[in-house]
C-alpha cells in the first residue's frame, strides 16, 4: 500500500511508510531462561559470556522464597510451565533453560523437562545440573569435588543425586548459607579459595560449584590454571549447554576448558 499523507493545517501524518524486515537479534538462536525471582547473578553471567551476534537470551522470573529449603524449592514446580509460556508468546524458542540447580534435583530433571515442554514442545530443555552432567562427560571428569552455598539438608540431597547419576563425590564443601540474597554476594575471592581447597585433593579430577546465585564464570579459567583440572559452575555449565543445544558451537575464549568443547 502506498504511503498516504494526511494533511491538515500545520500537521502532516505519514501513514503506511514502507519498511523491510530482517532476522532480528536472534537470527541464529533464541534461548529462553526461567530465572528465580530472588536470583541476582544468572542473567549477569549469561550476558558476560553470550555476546555473539544473532544469539539472544529472553528471560522470565519464577516466584520463589529466598530461603533455600527442600520445601521451598519444590514449591516452584507448579509455576514452571506458566513462566516458560510467557517468554516470547507465539515465537519458537530453540532452548529453554530452567535456572535453579537444587530445585532441578528436588523436583527432578525429567519432571522439569515435562513442565517446560508443556508450554514449549519445540524447544530443547536443560537445567544447571543437566548441564553440569554434560560438562562432566565432556571434560572426562568422574570424581567431582562439589562446592555449594546450601544447608546440610539440601547438601545431603545434592550429593546423593550426583552419585545416583554415576559420578563420585569424594570431596564436598559448603558455605552453609540458606539465604539466596546473601549467597549472591559471596565474593569471587571466597569462591576461588574454596574451589582451590576442594580441587587440590588428589581424589578429585574436576570441581563443580553449585547454585545459579554464585558468580564464578569470570574466574573459571584462572582457577583451572592453578589446579590443572576442569572447573565449572551452575551458570557456567548452563550457558555452555544452552549454546550447544542451540547449535552454537564456536569456541569462546576466556572462560575455561569447557567453552572449547562440544556437548
Amino acid at each position: 500500500m502506498a504511503m498516504q499523507p494526511d494533511m491538515t493545517q500545520d500537521f502532516i501524518n505519514l501513514k503506511n511508510i514502507p519498511f523491510t524486515v530482517d532476522d532480528g537479534i536472534a537470527a541464529r538462536a533464541r534461548i529462553g531462561l526461567v530465572v528465580l525471582a530472588t536470583d541476582h547473578s544468572v542473567e549477569h553471567e549469561f550476558k558476560l559470556v553470550v555476546n555473539m551476534p544473532g544469539v539472544a537470551i529472553y528471560q522470565s522470573r519464577i516466584p520463589n522464597s529466598p530461603t533455600i529449603t527442600p520445601e521451598n524449592l519444590r514449591a516452584m514446580e507448579p509455576h514452571i510451565t506458566d513462566r516458560t509460556d510467557v517468554i516470547l508468546p507465539g515465537i519458537p524458542l530453540d532452548v529453554v533453560a530452567y535456572g535453579c540447580t537444587s530445585a532441578s534435583m528436588i523436583i527432578g530433571e525429567e519432571r522439569v523437562f515435562e513442565l517446560i515442554h508443556a508450554a514449549r514442545p519445540e524447544a530443547k530443555a536443560t537445567t544447571p545440573i543437566t548441564a553440569a552432567f554434560a560438562a562432566f562427560r565432556a571434560t572426562g571428569c568422574k570424581r567431582i569435588g562439589v562446592l555449594t552455598p546450601y544447608s546440610d539438608e539440601v547438601n545431603q540431597f545434592i550429593r546423593s543425586y550426583i552419585e545416583s547419576k554415576g559420578f563420585e563425590v569424594p570431596v564436598f564443601g559448603s558455605f552453609n548459607q540458606d539465604n539466596d540474597n546473601t549467597v549472591a554476594r559471596i565474593s569471587a575471592d571466597s569462591m576461588r579459595d574454596a574451589a582451590l581447597q576442594i580441587g587440590n585433593h588428589d581424589s578429585v579430577d574436576g570441581v563443580f560449584v553449585s547454585c545459579t546465585s554464585l558468580r564464578l564464570a569470570h574466574c573459571v579459567a584462572d582457577i583451572e590454571a592453578v589446579l590443572g583440572k576442569p572447573v565449572t559452575s551452575s551458570n557456567h555449565a548452563l550457558i555452555w549447554h544452552s549454546l550447544r543445544l542451540a547449535a552454537i558451537n564456536e569456541t569462546i575464549d576466556g572462560f575455561g576448558e569447557l567453552f572449547r568443547l562440544p556437548a
